[in-house]
């Protein structure tokens, strides 16, 4: 997609109050924080990384690349936060996901308007998406992870503390979920993700449907190897999912599994987890 296109669908963009206020002292710390983490894991990430083009030659950024790249992401993250409808939200937590989402679409955007090719752009917003991602959760999940060996009770214990903060279900338009436990696996169906609704307005109201499968090659493929990292008992396997809010299912029925089990062909599977 060309800067051009982007252009152009930016002003068909429609502009929303957003009584959160940008000028908020506590909202410029937590975005200045985001931004720096977002950089860092950025550098980490293209600096060492290769690259496809256009016309398929294997290129690498350098420095000042990955800095206009960020100084892009900033600027399309601005004309994109309007839209995010923050002052709506029921609580922190929700804001805190739609904020981090809003970094996401928007490098998800620039990526696409440069002269990578598609899957190229999508492989590198996935990669430094993880790489904040897995940071986050590993600080959120040491606590069980330092006071059980147990992998089932690291993943019970870790998820109901996140349906605490960041991720309560307090109702749409926030997030909204059932929880419940099949034995020792928790199960979390949420029917409302803030920051997939995020997505999918960028998505509708900038005509921009790529929008919503960058969100959906991103956050929504974290949770498996998030399950096991949590875990931390050398296996995989620890979650599973059907349905998917991205993918215009009701619910992402998701199971956080405390105990893959092996079939014949060595492959971990869980009954009734896909």
């Amino acid at each position: 997609m060309t800067r051009a296109l982007h252009e152009a669908k930016d002003q068909a963009m429609t502009t929303h109050d957003d009584t959160i206020g940008n000028d908020s002292a506590h909202w410029r710390i937590i975005r200045w924080i985001f931004w720096r983490v977002i950089r860092n894991a950025a550098h980490r990430v293209l600096m060492d990384r290769s690259l496809r083009n256009e016309t398929g030659s294997e290129i690498r950024w350098l420095r000042r690349e990955i800095d206009s790249f960020l100084n892009e992401v900033a600027s399309e993250a601005a004309r994109l936060r309007p839209l995010a409808r923050l002052g709506a939200l029921p609580d922190f937590g929700s804001r805190l996901m739609v904020e981090l989402a809003i970094y996401t679409v928007a490098a998800d955007r620039t990526l696409r308007g440069s002269d990578l090719d598609q899957q190229s752009a999508l492989d590198a917003l996935a990669d430094i998406g993880w790489s904040v991602y897995r940071r986050l959760l590993a600080l959120s999940s040491l606590p069980a992870r330092l006071v059980t060996r147990d992998a089932g009770k690291r993943l019970r214990w870790s998820i109901r503390g996140l349906l605490v903060f960041p991720f309560r279900p307090v109702g749409a338009p926030g997030y909204a979920a059932e929880i419940f436990r099949q034995g020792e696996d928790i199960h979390t169906h949420f029917t409302h993700c803030p920051p997939q609704s995020f997505a999918r307005r960028i998505a509708d109201e900038t005509d921009d449907p790529e929008a919503l499968a960058g969100f959906a090659n991103s956050w929504c493929q974290y949770d498996w190897p998030g399950a096991d990292l949590i875990a931390a008992d050398g296996h995989r396997g620890h979650y599973g999912r059907r349905r998917t809010l991205s993918a215009g299912d009701a619910v992402c029925d998701m199971c956080w599994v405390a105990h893959p089990t092996h079939t014949a062909n060595g492959h971990l599977q869980k009954p009734g987890v896909s």
